[in-house]
């Protein structure tokens, strides 16, 4: 628009210009009233349609500017309409996976007896596994898949006389230790439960700290579980 609207102005200054040079040129001259006249007269009809015709042809580009502005002012706002169904979709989606994201786990830890002692601290691999929900859990760890509030809990066994004990990890850091000192050769056991938010991605593991002992059997004497509570 301000484009076709400096081309209008500069043709008309152009053309009144031409019209003023040609009528001035002829009064330095000294032709006479009549031939001035006539020639001005010429003139005006020659130069007047040229004038029109310019108008004309200009009137017609800014039409089409506006046209063509106008289809890409519906077209942007067609694009962005668009982008933000898109974006709307996608929400609803994600919400609707996290709504229908169903996520628990039961497993417990052996069926060798004795884990430990060993001379560093050790991941706890819970290899039996009865439930798997969602499929979070994997050779010892849980890894969540949507950002939520999780519940954990677990239960160890010892089976000897010495220390028992737990470290509980999110990703490398240690966040619950449990420990116990065992008098006897009987069982004994203690339970533990946290809850956390994570994100999505975080992972939560157990592990036996160095020279402590645990115990597992045929019976699930120390187990490991937990479930999403809700999503975030």
């Amino acid at each position: 628009m301000r484009v076709a609207f400096g081309l209008l102005v500069l043709l008309l200054g152009l053309c009144g210009s031409r019209a003023q040079g040609e009528s001035g040129g002829l009064g330095e001259e000294g032709e006479s009233s009549e031939l001035q006249e006539e020639w001005t007269q010429q003139t005006t009809n020659t130069t007047s349609p040229d004038i029109l015709l310019e108008m004309k042809e200009l009137r017609r580009m800014v039409q089409m500017l506006q046209k063509h502005d106008s289809e890409m002012e519906r077209r942007l706002n067609s694009s962005e309409r668009e982008l933000l169904d898109s974006k709307k979709r996608i929400d609803k989606l994600e919400n609707l996976n996290k709504a229908n994201t169903k996520v628990a786990f039961y497993t417990a830890l052996t069926d060798a007896g004795y884990v430990g002692p060993f001379t560093t601290d050790t991941t706890l691999n819970f290899s039996k596994v009865f439930t798997n929900i969602g499929n979070a859990y994997n050779a010892g760890f849980f890894k969540a898949p949507v950002k939520g509030v999780y519940y954990f809990q677990f239960t160890v066994c010892g089976h000897h006389t010495g220390l028992m004990g737990v470290y509980v990890y999110k990703n490398n850091k240690n966040i619950m230790f449990n420990v116990e000192w065992k008098e006897d050769q009987l069982y004994k056991y203690f339970t533990n439960s946290v809850i956390l938010e994570l994100m999505a991605g975080d992972e939560i593991h157990l592990a036996l700290p160095a020279t402590h002992v645990l115990y597992d059997d045929g019976s699930n004497q120390s187990t490991f579980s937990g479930a999403l509570l809700f999503p975030l």
